[in-house]
């Protein structure tokens, strides 16, 4: 029996160092999982983060809300009005024009276009435009749209109520905002 003892007890101490062993394993496993678990948490919380962060950030379109500035969004797109994207910018010196227009009662604009990109804000009336092709869009007080390049159209204002307008040219220097169009020849 003192074999068999011997054996058993040998064989216990074998089993005891596995367990152990498997236990030091799994704990060593369960360290490692947990610690690459907060690193998946944290990284996630990171990459959502600077996803997210853009549009925290830019909320107040980078003015201090904590000043009590307030910030409209009136027209943010890279299309201009007639579903068109916008052209790209030129290449040379930019030049930015701003222009307050007043449109009277019941004046239609000639035919003419715009070789550089613009946008205009409505500050009173209603303003009609028109492309050749009698595609027709309305804009009223409060209203911005974003103008269509180099492409004929016109601009009229309907109603009793004068049109006023800002218009902001982002052009290129020596480069006409607005070219208007010899009505007998279409150019």
């Amino acid at each position: 029996m003192r074999a068999s003892t011997k054996k058993f007890s040998s064989l216990s101490r074998h089993i005891d160092k596995k367990a152990l062993g498997m236990s030091a394993n799994l704990s060593t496993t369960f360290l490692r999982s947990k610690a690459i678990k907060n690193l998946f948490i944290s990284l996630s919380f990171v990459f959502t983060t600077s996803i997210l962060w853009p549009s925290f950030a830019n909320s107040d379109d980078g003015h201090s809300a904590s000043h009590g500035v307030k910030v409209e969004v009136l027209a943010n797109s890279t299309k201009m009005w007639n579903g068109r994207v916008l052209p790209s910018y030129p290449k040379g010196q930019p030049n930015i024009k701003i222009l307050r227009i007043q449109v009277p009662s019941g004046v239609t604009l000639p035919w003419h276009y715009h070789p550089v990109i613009n946008a205009a804000v409505i500050l009173q009336g209603t303003l009609e435009l028109k492309l050749k092709d009698g595609t027709r869009k309305t804009y009223q007080q409060g209203d911005a749209l974003i103008e269509v390049v180099n492409t004929i159209h016109e601009g009229k204002a309907l109603g009793a109520t004068d049109v006023d307008l800002i218009v902001f040219y982002a052009g290129e220097k020596d480069v006409p905002t607005t070219v208007l169009i010899d009505p007998q020849n279409n150019q």
